[in-house]
């Protein structure tokens, strides 16, 4: 199913959908958290293994449940 675009005379407001939510906290209020993780995936990509950059996800995962909690 396609997205319908708005009638005419319609509120121009965009419902914010859950989605939608996660990605603009991702990338602004969250923005610092997601680059320190990226970077650290990228430096550590060629030899990954459990937990390598848990601090960092984990300080990533804590801003966006902040960020996103019911208000």
């Amino acid at each position: 199913m396609q997205p319908t675009a708005l009638a005419a005379g319609s509120s121009s407001t965009v419902v914010a959908t859950p989605l939608r939510r996660l990605a603009v906290a991702s990338t602004t209020t969250c923005a610092k958290e997601a680059s320190d993780y990226g970077q650290c995936i990228v430096a550590t990509y060629a030899d990954v293994h459990k937990d390598t950059c848990k601090a960092e996800f984990d300080k990533f995962g804590a801003c966006l449940r902040q960020t996103l909690k019911r208000r």
